[in-house]
């Protein structure tokens, strides 16, 4: 029997778990770092109008002639070039700075675009247009950062203020805003995000064992908010097969299936989970539920588990815990390289997503670790080039490797500790991944940036 001090200790670590999963688990709408952009330009637009004695003037954002400069790290700027913003038709940071400006809400974080309409595109593609919104690379060895500056030009309407201008600074979380600023004195500055997260002990020391007994125990009711994954990216899913978004990879796997792909679940989650990626990466209006500040990751993650329960009818609780599964692993493999690196996150997602594969096979815990090594052992070179329509490939790969080493792992066939990355205890393999993903191919991200900037 437990006493009682050892109930408030596992209630204690419940409720950090079900935490972190909130801060890491959330909608996002569009690819997260043109929106990382969108929102650090929205909050510093805000602040003008909170200082501004014409701030409570209807339309204001769409009528005041502004400027817009933002300082972003090379990895914000690999992932913003090339990839479709919401509603908008047209790709690229500008656009979505634009946005920011003219009908972003700070407070929706992540969907801060979500009141976008028509008369903000049309304003937000004349700034572009004029040449009002700049782009540049910061000098930071942050690898997430966004420092976003609006200068309204409207001196008449900002009383004795001469272009009143204010800032907004991201860094280390898409959503985490550091620092802000007004008309050069500083309002609110806190410590970044990573020194954030070193301070917060709810995802310190996670294990995937840890992570496996509380997908497996925790109340049903305690994680049942996890069946949103299901909502938004299945709706994504189904907006990418029934439109004509991107490279339509997902539709072209799911209309060959008899000549080319057959109609078994490897298919059918391949084409699900591309055909949400497809929508997402080509400006669908309709938000992703991320994980770790990754829309792709966030579908990558939980479309297969999703396919797998539509196909072989699985009950929503078991559903739920293969969801928590899937986003907790993903979770504990992403803390070891950081939100942005030149490993590619589909990597890190599948290999969540195959976990929940076999959990819902009914596999254990020694064949969940069983799949993460298969997983390691496979597709850990992938890179990131960047966030574009492209994407959906590299789900659609990640996927079937899913599969595959979950297929593996429930028949007891294991990657051996004799091969590359892979150790015989689970953490440490872990560890090897995030390793290579964060430190070893910083070169390659370099040079991946590059080539983008110089084609």
């Amino acid at each position: 029997m437990c006493s009682q001090t050892t109930l408030y200790a596992m209630d204690k670590r419940r409720k950090q778990i079900i935490d972190l999963i909130h801060r890491e688990v959330k909608p996002a709408l569009g690819c997260t770092e043109p929106i990382a952009v969108a929102l650090a330009v929205a909050k510093a637009t805000e602040i003008i109008a909170e200082n501004c004695a014409d701030k409570c003037a209807d339309g204001w954002r769409l009528r005041a002639p502004m400027s817009i400069d933002v300082e972003v790290s090379g990895n914000i700027l690999k992932n913003g070039m090339g990839v479709g913003i919401p509603g908008t038709g047209m790709v690229g940071l500008p656009v979505a700075a634009a946005l920011g400006a003219v009908c972003g809400e700070s407070a929706r974080g992540l969907e801060v675009l979500a009141g976008l309409n028509e008369d903000a595109v049309a304003r937000a593609r004349e700034l572009v247009a004029m040449k009002k919104v700049n782009i540049s690379v910061a000098d930071t060895d942050r690898l997430l950062y966004v420092k976003a500056t609006v200068t309204v030009g409207d001196k008449a309407s900002a009383s004795a203020l001469v272009d009143p201008h204010a800032y907004a600074v991201i860094e280390d979380d898409h959503d985490r805003i550091v620092e802000t600023s007004f008309a050069d004195r500083i309002l609110m500055s806190s410590e970044s995000g990573a020194a954030a997260q070193e301070r917060a002990s709810g995802d310190e020391g996670l294990t995937v064992k840890e992570i496996y007994d509380f997908a497996c125990s925790a109340p049903f009711e305690d994680i049942a908010f996890i069946l949103e994954d299901r909502t938004l990216n299945l709706a994504l899913a189904m907006e990418g097969l029934d439109g004509d978004y991107g490279m339509k990879v997902g539709k072209a796997i799911r209309e060959n299936q008899r000549e080319v792909f057959g109609d078994d679940f490897m298919s059918y989650a391949m084409g699900m989970t591309a055909a949400a990626s497809d929508a997402r990466m080509a400006g669908s209006v309709l938000p992703a539920m991320s994980n770790s500040g990754s829309g792709n990751q966030g579908i990558t993650v939980s479309m297969p588990i999703i396919a797998y329960a539509l196909k072989y009818k699985i009950d929503d609780e078991r559903l739920a815990r293969a969801l928590i599964l899937s986003n907790l692993v993903a979770i504990h493999i992403k803390s070891y390289l950081g939100k942005l690196s030149a490993l590619c996150g589909c990597v890190v997602a599948s290999t969540g997503s195959s976990c929940g594969i076999v959990y819902l096979q009914r596999g254990g815990y020694d064949e969940v670790c069983a799949a993460i090594k298969n997983m390691a052992g496979n597709i850990t070179g992938m890179v990131c080039d960047g966030a574009k329509v492209g994407c959906a490939m590299k789900v659609a790969s990640g996927v079937s490797c899913a599969v595959q080493s979950a297929v593996l792992a429930l028949r007891g066939t294991c990657i051996p500790s004799t091969d590359g990355i892979i150790e015989d205890d689970i953490e440490k393999t872990i560890r090897n991944l995030g390793s290579i993903g964060s430190r070893g191919m910083k070169t390659a991200d370099r040079m991946i940036l590059d080539i983008m900037l110089c084609k």
